[in-house]
């Protein structure tokens, strides 16, 4: 059990190593959000094809299969997670998305325990509250006032995502990162709508597809692992590690340094997460040897 709960949290972290450069490519181009919205989400399809593909081949239907209706929920609240995060920082300040969108954990817990009586240990209550307050601190700096609309996407994304991991927990035996393409595709097909379907400048279309076909792709599909093998909740309090790596590669490479707030936010949720990890390790060490 305690094996299987360090693979989780290792395949979580990863997942998060690679999402980080998120923000620093998001910032470096210059299109309208509805055309980075299209290329998103036709580049990820692309990828999720081609790595589902590489893992299962022959397999790759039958697996798909084995996914269900709840394998489609996830596509479409893959989907709804990213147009509502696009959408939420479009009409509102990114404070505000970064509050609401900091709640996942939170979501993700209640989620877990109302509709699959899935119960969290207490230190990992204490852990997201802590991680929430810290991450929450570093979005106080953009907090300002904005469109209900974007607010209330802030909310959709937010809880969009804690459903999807809380669903693809609640099957481990499917994979459910086979679904991430069918998600991407609609995303791309709605933008393509909204008169996404325009062609960037070459060094836009350069960041644009670094960050979907390498970074974006692999970050995804882990994080969609992840739930396999630990609560959903767990999956998404990982997430908040990307707000402060994200923005120290935003701080290093353009220049923004952040405010006094958001690196005292920054220090508590890159400590927290490290006590976890470090408890966890430790268990595992002390379950290794009581066993041996």
């Amino acid at each position: 059990m305690q094996t299987t709960r360090i693979k989780g949290l290792t395949i979580a972290a990863l997942g998060v190593l690679f999402i980080v450069p998120d923000a620093l490519l998001v910032k470096i181009t210059s299109v309208d959000p509805v055309v980075f919205l299209f290329w998103r989400g036709l580049l990820l399809a692309i990828s999720f094809f081609v790595i589902s593909w590489a893992r299962y081949r022959s397999r790759l239907v039958p697996e798909i299969r084995k996914c269900g209706r709840k394998g489609l929920f996830c596509a479409g609240a893959f989907a709804i997670s990213t147009l509502g995060f696009v959408v939420g920082m479009k009409n509102t300040a990114a404070g505000n998305v970064l509050v609401i969108l900091n709640t996942a954990p939170v979501i993700a817990a209640v989620i877990a325990w109302a509709v699959w009586k899935e119960t969290l240990p207490l230190r990992t209550w204490i852990i997201i509250l802590v991680c929430v307050s810290g991450a929450t601190l570093m979005a106080v700096g953009e907090f300002g006032k904005g469109d209900p609309l974007g607010l209330m996407m802030a909310v959709v994304a937010a809880t969009a995502l804690a459903s999807n991991l809380n669903v693809a927990r609640s099957k481990p035996e499917s994979d459910m990162s086979v679904m991430l393409m069918f998600g991407a595709l609609a995303l791309a097909v709605v933008a393509a709508l909204l008169g996404g379907a325009q062609t960037p400048s070459s060094r836009d279309f350069f960041f644009i597809a670094l960050l979907c076909l390498v970074f974006l792709p692999t970050a995804c599909i882990l994080i969609q692992i992840g739930p396999r093998y630990i609560p959903a909740a767990e999956v998404s309090l990982m997430l908040l590690l990307e707000t402060v790596l994200g923005s120290f590669l935003v701080w290093l490479f353009l220049g923004e340094v952040p405010p006094n707030l958001s690196l005292i936010g920054g220090v508590i949720v890159f400590s927290a997460l490290a006590v976890h990890g470090w408890t966890e390790v430790s268990r595992y060490r002390k379950a290794r040897v009581a066993v041996d």
